[in-house]
């Protein structure tokens, strides 16, 4: 250390002077794409449900569906049904497994050929067999992920598995719902840059939209909540992006609020054929091209007309057990759309 007197300047501590040479930044936020790169090899997750789509999570079904037998028919539920065991499956025989897994392969694959990048959970845990519905146990938002809180005891613990990989992944986890809050990710949707929306239902309810709601502010993002009619559980069910413009809907079963929500946002809801259910569960690749399992030809006539590129695949074996094509893929990135 230098004598005072001796025309130097004094060293005062070293510590203190070190990290004075190093500027806090607060700015630009985490979501921003520049700071995602920088950073986390990003960006991450999702400002809408529309843009061109980049890279998925999906988990093959498999064994686990052995669980199902043909002995727990339930003529009200018009399913075979166990819910001690934890599992339903909507149809009288029990699932064809390698069916299942070539339906999967399939979704897969077409995926691969819009040049999706699929990564998949390979890690099992027996009695979960809902895992294949990857949408439900996180949601992307603007910069990452959400890890839900499943409403359900046969789906809770799906959260972990899915937690593991997008860790291993280096994809931003920016909140685990917590406490009392219950949410699952086919129930939230992002409607526009700015603003998303939550179905609330049993599986979803207002501590978790609330945390949901708090971390979406973060990146500037309004939540809108959707109260759904009876047992509905997933706004998915009800509401399918299609381009920036346009979203194919459940006219009869959504809110006429939310309907003019939507109008307000430019955004067209065009009404489904309300005897093909399961053209609302499609997944945009891109602004006006949506991936559809096969089964619903008088919708996709619509779509076709008002100009929207629809490819479909094989997909019921896999719906029998409540899932579709939007409830089997999440999105891990995903440009924006405008």
């Amino acid at each position: 250390m230098t004598e005072a007197g001796d025309g130097a300047e004094p060293v005062t501590g070293g510590h203190d002077d070190v990290h004075r040479l190093f500027v806090a930044q607060a700015e630009p936020a985490f979501h921003d794409d520049a700071e995602q790169t920088a950073t986390w090899q990003g960006p991450w997750g999702a400002n809408d449900d529309v843009g061109e789509l980049r890279h998925v999570l999906l988990c093959r079904p498999g064994e686990e569906w052995s669980a199902v037998r043909a002995d727990c028919w339930n003529p009200r539920a018009g399913a075979l049904v166990d819910p001690a065991l934890g599992w339903y499956w909507e149809a009288r025989e029990p699932p064809d497994i390698g069916l299942m897994g070539a339906q999967h392969d399939g979704l897969a694959a077409a995926l691969a050929d819009a040049s999706v990048t699929v990564s998949q959970i390979e890690a099992r845990v027996p009695h979960l067999v809902n895992a294949v519905y990857t949408r439900d146990p996180v949601c992307p938002i603007p910069g990452g992920m959400v890890v839900c809180r499943m409403a359900v005891r046969m789906r809770r613990g799906e959260e972990r598995p899915v937690t593991r990989v997008l860790g291993g992944l280096g994809v931003p986890i920016l909140r685990t719902i917590a406490g009392t809050g219950t949410i699952e990710g086919g129930s939230v949707m992002r409607l526009a840059p700015g603003i998303a929306a939550v179905g609330t239902s049993w599986r979803v309810n207002e501590e978790g939209a609330r945390q949901l709601a708090e971390v979406l502010a973060t990146s500037g993002t309004e939540l809108v909540r959707v109260p759904l009619p009876g047992h509905s559980i997933h706004l998915d069910g009800h509401l399918s992006l299609v381009r920036p413009d346009l979203a194919l809907v459940d006219a009869e079963r959504l809110p006429a609020e939310f309907l003019t929500r939507l109008r307000a946002l430019g955004i067209e809801p065009l009404a489904r054929d309300p005897e093909e259910t399961w053209a609302l569960n499609g997944l945009a690749l891109a602004p006006g091209h949506l991936l559809l399992s096969e089964g619903s030809p008088r919708t996709l006539r619509r779509l076709e007309e008002r100009g929207v590129q629809v490819d479909t695949i094989p997909y019921d074996e896999v719906q029998k057990g409540g899932g579709g094509v939007h409830c089997s893929t999440v999105e891990l990135r995903r440009d924006p759309a405008r």
